[in-house]
């Protein structure tokens, strides 16, 4: 969603303190993420399931709580996306501070599988770079569409590793046959989620 940049503080206040916990209370919630971009107000709040039952499942417990967010906020409508999680490597714990690097990628349906065994080739070189905590891919196999996200220690462990970053994803890209659609970077506001170890 996109926020006024001044009510961003608030609305991580409102994930942390209220929509988090009545997400956990939910059966099959795993976990809760948020990333946020200050200048822009830019926000992707994350809710992490056992399973695409249980995420389906909950739809009706989770919609109010969405609806909640964004009236807080003075927020448009958000982009609702449900995604696969088949890949999830943590090194250390994302500090508070941590920043993450997201990156869009858009490929034929009938490659997913390729563009997931090439991600997962990488994981060896992520665990090498300084400040690296973590790193997950999300594929969605109706449309496509993935999105890796890729977590350090500050903003400055992101700005350090901008080159080889690059030099990785063009990498994932030219293996897979995926075309790059948008790279961006995140504050971590919030980091609480328990999907297990994914490699």
């Amino acid at each position: 969603m996109i926020a006024d940049p001044s009510s961003i503080d608030r609305a991580v206040t409102l994930v942390r303190d209220e929509i988090m916990p009545a997400l956990m209370a939910i059966d099959g919630c795993i976990g809760v993420s948020c990333l946020i971009e200050r200048d822009s107000g830019r926000c992707i709040a994350t809710s992490a399931w056992e399973s695409m039952e249980t995420m389906t499942a909950s739809e009706s417990q989770v919609a109010p709580l969405r609806s909640r967010l964004t009236a807080s906020v003075g927020a448009a409508g958000p982009l609702v996306q449900e995604w696969e999680i088949p890949l999830m490597h943590r090194a250390q714990p994302a500090p508070t501070g941590a920043y993450a690097r997201l990156s869009w990628l858009q490929g034929d349906t009938a490659n997913m599988d390729d563009s997931i065994e090439s991600f997962r080739m990488i994981l060896p070189m992520l665990d090498e770079l300084p400040g690296f905590c973590s790193a997950s891919l999300l594929v969605d196999r109706d449309t496509g569409q993935a999105v890796s996200t890729v977590v350090y220690e500050s903003s400055a462990a992101v700005a350090r590793t901008r080159e080889v970053g690059q030099s990785l994803r063009n990498r994932i890209a030219q293996q897979a046959g995926l075309e790059i659609v948008e790279v961006a970077e995140f504050e971590l506001a919030l980091a609480h989620l328990r999907v297990p170890e994914l490699v």
